[in-house]
C-alpha cells in the first residue's frame, strides 16, 4: 500500500485522513448518492411505469438484493487475488452499464438483466472498498494511535450522507419532469465520475494472485475460522433487525396513521442522526469501550427499540413509538457497525481480508432472507408478540457477542494486525 505522511489532524476530520482514506470515504459517499438516486423509485417505475404485477416487482427487487449481497464473497475473493483497483473499476463500469440498460429496459427479461448487472456491480466494488478501508484504518491506527473505529465511523457517515442526498437528487429530477430514465442517467453520471476519479487516483497495488493468499483453500480457511463465524452470526442479528425498517416499521406506521406517508421522514431522521452523531459517538466509544462491548451494547440498544414500540403511547400523530424505535435502532447501528468492521482484521489474516469482508456480507444476507420470511409470518400477530419476538434477535446477538475476543479497548496500544 502507498504510504503517506503522518497526519496531525484528528481522524474524525476527513481532511485529516491520509489521501487514500479520503478517496475511499469519498467513494462510499458517491456510491450511495448514485445508487439511492435510483433505487427508491424503482418499484414505482416497475409497477406504474411498466405495469408489472406486485409479485413480479417483489421478485425483481429480491433478485437485485441477491445478486448484490449474495455475491459479495465473489468480489472479496477477487480483491484478495487481484487487488482493489481492477475490481473497483470493473464494478463502476458494470454499474454504469446497468443504469443505462435499466433506463431503456421495457420488458421483464431486460429489467431483470439490468438489475442483476447493477447488483453484481456492487458485489464487486463494495467488498473491495470496505476491505481496503479496514486495512487502511488498521495501518492508520498503527502509525497514529487513532482507534480504527473512528476512521470506519467517517466511512459510515459518508455512506449515510450519500444515502440521504441520493433520494433528494432523484426526487428533484422527478419533480422537474425528468422521469425515471433521467434518474438512471444521473446515477450513471455519478459513477462515470467515480470511475474517472479512481482510474486517476487509486494506487496501483501489486497483483496478489501469486502470493500466499491465492489458492482454492482460502474459502475453507475463512469458513473454518470459528471467531470470525461468531462475528458473522452477531452481525447477522444486527442486519436482520435493521431490515425491520423495511418490513415491520412500514406495517406499524400504516397501522398507526392509516398510511405510509411518514416513512420518508423516519428514514431521513435515521440518516441525519448518523451524519450528525456517528463521529462523536464513535470517538467516545472507541476510546472507552472494547469492540466486543460496543457490539453487545449496540445490539441491546436495538432490542430496547423493539421493546418500546408496544409499550409507548402513540403521542402526536401516533408516531412516538416508531420514532423511538428508529432513533434507538440508529444509535445501536452507530455503536456496533464500526466495531464489527474493525474486528474483522483482528480475526482473519490480512491476505484474506477481502474474502472475509465479502463472506460476512453474504452470510448476513442469507440470514436476512430467512429472517425476513420469518418476520413476514409474524406481521399479523398481536403487537406485543411481534415486537417481543423481534427484540429476541438482537438480544441473542448481544449475548453471542460477549464470547468474541475483546479487541483493542481504551488505553490499549495500537499494534499491527493479528493473524
Amino acid at each position: 500500500m502507498t504510504t503517506y505522511p503522518r497526519s496531525t489532524r484528528p481522524a474524525t476530520d476527513p481532511a485529516g485522513l491520509r489521501p487514500y482514506l479520503r478517496l475511499l470515504t469519498a467513494t462510499q459517499f458517491a456510491f450511495n448518492t448514485g445508487f439511492y438516486a435510483v433505487l427508491p423509485y424503482l418499484a414505482a417505475h416497475l409497477g406504474d411505469g411498466l405495469g408489472m404485477a406486485g409479485w413480479l416487482v417483489g421478485l425483481v427487487l429480491g433478485l437485485r438484493t441477491f445478486s448484490q449481497q449474495g455475491l459479495f464473497v465473489v468480489g472479496g475473493a477477487l480483491t484478495d487475488r487481484y487487488g482493489p483497483r481492477p475490481v473497483v473499476l470493473a464494478g463502476c463500469v458494470l454499474r454504469i452499464a446497468g443504469f443505462c440498460w435499466l433506463a431503456l429496459a421495457g420488458s421483464t427479461a431486460t429489467v431483470i438483466g439490468a438489475v442483476l448487472l447493477i447488483g453484481f456491480a456492487a458485489a464487486l466494488f463494495s467488498p473491495a472498498v470496505e476491505s481496503e478501508t479496514a486495512r487502511a484504518a488498521v495501518a492508520y491506527e498503527t502509525s497514529t494511535g487513532t482507534p480504527r473505529a473512528q476512521v470506519l465511523a467517517v466511512f459510515s457517515a459518508a455512506g449515510q450522507a450519500g444515502a440521504f442526498l441520493g433520494p433528494l437528487l432523484g426526487s428533484l429530477l422527478l419533480l422537474l419532469g425528468g422521469g425515471f430514465r433521467t434518474a438512471c442517467a444521473a446515477g450513471a453520471v455519478v459513477f462515470v465520475g467515480v470511475l474517472a476519479g479512481h482510474a486517476r487516483l487509486m494506487p496501483r497495488g501489486p497483483r496478489r494472485g501469486r502470493g500466499p493468499g491465492a489458492g482454492s483453500g482460502a474459502p475453507r480457511e475463512v469458513l473454518a475460522n470459528r471467531p470470525f463465524l461468531v462475528l458473522c452470526l452477531v452481525y447477522s442479528s444486527y442486519l436482520v433487525s435493521y431490515n425491520q425498517l423495511y418490513l415491520a416499521l412500514p406495517a406499524e406506521v400504516e397501522q398507526a396513521t392509516g398510511s405510509q406517508e411518514a416513512l420518508g421522514g423516519l428514514f431521513a431522521l435515521s440518516s441525519l442522526l448518523v451524519v450528525a452523531a456517528q463521529l462523536p459517538l464513535t470517538r467516545w466509544s472507541a476510546r472507552r469501550v472494547a469492540p466486543r462491548s460496543a457490539l453487545a451494547t449496540g445490539l441491546a440498544v436495538v432490542a430496547a427499540g423493539f421493546v418500546l414500540v408496544p409499550v409507548l403511547p402513540g403521542g402526536p400523530a401516533g408516531l412516538l413509538p416508531v420514532a423511538a424505535f428508529t432513533v434507538l435502532l440508529t444509535l445501536g447501528q452507530m455503536l456496533l457497525v464500526p466495531a464489527a468492521r474493525g474486528l474483522v482484521p483482528d480475526l482473519v489474516e490480512d491476505r484474506r481480508l477481502g474474502l472475509a469482508t465479502g463472506a460476512m456480507s453474504s452470510l448476513s444476507g442469507v440470514a436476512v432472507l430467512v429472517g425476513s420470511a420469518a418476520t413476514g409470518t409474524l406481521l399479523d400477530a398481536p403487537g406485543p408478540v411481534l415486537w417481543t419476538a423481534l427484540a429476541a434477535v438482537p438480544l441473542a446477538g448481544a449475548a453471542i457477542a460477549l464470547t468474541l475476543p475483546s479487541g483493542r479497548g481504551a488505553g490499549e496500544p495500537a499494534t499491527t494486525v493479528t493473524d
